[in-house]
C-alpha cells in the first residue's frame, strides 16, 4: 500500500505538471480548473498536493466552479489543509471574478456625435472658474475607454502637451481621441491657439495611426465642435 505519511508538495511533481510552471510556460488556457485553484492554494496537506486537494474540492461539488464559489469561509475550512488565510484567499479570488463579470456588463459609451461627447464632458467642464483640458480615449468602435484630465490652468488658459496626449493614447491602445476644454468666460468660439494645437495634435497622432475625431469647447450650457464646423 502506498505510504502517504510524508507531506506531498507540488515540487514533488514532474516539472511539466507543476501548475505555476505550466502557467508560465504554456499559458493560462492550458491549466485545468483544479490546477488554477492549486495555484491559489499554494500548498496541500500531509496527504495531498495542492492539485489533489483542489481536485477533491471540485469533486465534492459536482466539478462545478460556481458551486465552489458559493462556499462560505467556514465551509472552505472544512477541507483539510485550508485554514483561515487560504479560505479568505480563495473567496477573494472568486469575488474578483464576480466583479469582473459585473464590470463587463457595463456598456461603454459610444461617441456617435459631438452632442454625445458634450453630454459626457460637460459634467467635468461646466461652471468651472478656470480652464481644464480633457481627453476621451476611444477604441475602434468609438467607445470610450477612458476619460482623462490632461491639465488644469487659470482663467485664460491651460497647458496642452501634444507629446503627453500621444503617450497617453498609445499606452491605452486608443484608436481615436476626442479632446475638450472649457472657456470660463462662456465664449465658445475657438481662438487661433485652439486651432493651432488641434492641427498640431491631429498631425502628431497620424504617426501612430490614431484619429483625432473632435475638439469640443464647452462654455455656458453650450459647446463648439471642430468636427461639426469642418475644422478638423
Amino acid at each position: 500500500m502506498e505510504d502517504y505519511s510524508k507531506h506531498i508538495t507540488i515540487k514533488s511533481l514532474a516539472e511539466d505538471d507543476r501548475p505555476r510552471e505550466k502557467f508560465s510556460g504554456s499559458g493560462r488556457h492550458t491549466l485545468s480548473d483544479a490546477e488554477l485553484i492549486a495555484i491559489i492554494l499554494g500548498s496541500g496537506n500531509r496527504n495531498e498536493t495542492a492539485v489533489q486537494l483542489a481536485q477533491r474540492m471540485l469533486s465534492n461539488h459536482s466539478n462545478n466552479i460556481n458551486e465552489l464559489a458559493k462556499l462560505s469561509l467556514n465551509d472552505l475550512k472544512k477541507f483539510k489543509g485550508i485554514g483561515e488565510v487560504k479560505a479568505v484567499t480563495i473567496s477573494a479570488a472568486f469575488e474578483l471574478g464576480r466583479r469582473r463579470k459585473e464590470s463587463e456588463t457595463i456598456e461603454r459609451v459610444k461617441i456617435t456625435s459631438s452632442h454625445v461627447a458634450y453630454q459626457l464632458l460637460h459634467k467635468h467642464l461646466s461652471d468651472l472658474p478656470h480652464e481644464e483640458f480633457w481627453v476621451l480615449l476611444l477604441n475602434r468602435a468609438n467607445q470610450v475607454l477612458k476619460e482623462e484630465r490632461l491639465s488644469k490652468g487659470g482663467v485664460s488658459g491651460t497647458v496642452v502637451d501634444v507629446r503627453l496626449i500621444c503617450k497617453m493614447a498609445v499606452e491605452n491602445a486608443a484608436s481615436g481621441l476626442v479632446i475638450a476644454h472649457n472657456h470660463p468666460s462662456g465664449q465658445i468660439f475657438p481662438s487661433e491657439q485652439d486651432k493651432s494645437i488641434t492641427k498640431k495634435l491631429k498631425e502628431a497622432l497620424k504617426l501612430f495611426d490614431i484619429s483625432l475625431l473632435d475638439h469640443v469647447i464647452i462654455g455656458d450650457q453650450k459647446y463648439f465642435s471642430f468636427s461639426d464646423d469642418g475644422l478638423i
